[in-house]
């Protein structure tokens, strides 16, 4: 049996508990910003540098909550920390993602993210992936999150 992907990623929310997502460009869902680590990358390192890549947004590795790991889907595990989002990272019109992928039509290299939303937790299921709305309906409570942060 191959080992699990394990994916690090924060959950950044807003001052009024809302979380920030990303859209995953050419595709109907919406993520946190995530990614694998490189070889002998700290977890933290990983979710800070996807986190760069993805939003734009360079948070302080002293900001971060270590929220530990979560059964995902059944090749993968996030290992997952939280912030805060500060009065200056709230535009979300200032994020931009450096990441690129091939278009899977023509292999032109386009950004893994498109578009940015603070969602409320109600909104979670109409944007998110199914397992990102699993794990915050079932394992990981933004509600309980945005009380602790």
């Amino acid at each position: 049996m191959s080992p699990r992907i394990v994916s690090c990623g924060i959950v950044l929310l807003a001052p009024d508990g809302r979380v920030l997502l990303a859209h995953a460009t050419e595709t109907t869902h919406w993520d946190i910003p995530k990614g694998q680590g490189e070889d002998g990358e700290a977890p933290h390192v990983t979710a800070l540098r996807e986190m760069v890549e993805e939003t734009g947004i360079a948070l302080e590795a002293d900001r971060l909550k270590d929220l530990g790991l979560f059964v995902y889907r059944r090749d993968k595990d996030l290992h997952l920390f939280a912030a805060r989002a500060s009065a200056d990272e709230l535009d979300l019109s200032m994020c931009t993602c450096t990441s690129l992928f091939p278009r899977r039509s023509d292999g032109t290299l386009i950004p893994e993210m498109d578009d940015y939303r603070w969602a409320s937790i109600d909104e979670i299921p109409r944007y998110a992936s199914r397992s990102l709305t699993r794990l915050f309906e079932t394992t990981l409570s933004l509600a309980q999150l945005h009380r602790s942060l």
